[in-house]
């Protein structure tokens, strides 16, 4: 088994970390915004329905079941992930590549 290599800097932190060296930095208004950020960013306030194919459905459905969650919250996840930009339109970047 490999063992990730730690550079200097790296090794301090981990010492630091066993140690139980670290303090919080937070102060009160700035753990409120975080919070309150936090809180906002997981609202779900809003309702839409959209149309899918049977076969689309199901195959949500079984993601998510082998994931262990619901399948309205994989949609959620993944909707969120793209408008974020976590997940990327991998066509258009073909596209682009092949134009080259």
């Amino acid at each position: 088994m490999s063992r990730t290599k730690l550079d200097e800097t790296e090794k301090q932190v981990l010492q630091d970390y066993d140690a139980d060296e670290f303090k919080s930095v937070l102060t009160p208004a700035r753990r409120k915004l975080v919070q309150r950020i936090a809180e906002q960013s997981v609202k779900k306030d809003k309702r839409i329905n959209i149309r899918l194919s049977s076969r689309d459905l199901a195959a949500l459905q079984r993601r998510a079941l082998e994931e262990g969650i619901p399948y309205q919250t994989l949609v959620a996840g993944v909707l969120h992930k793209y408008v974020s930009g976590g997940l990327q339109d991998i066509v258009p970047l073909k596209d682009r590549a092949r134009n080259k």
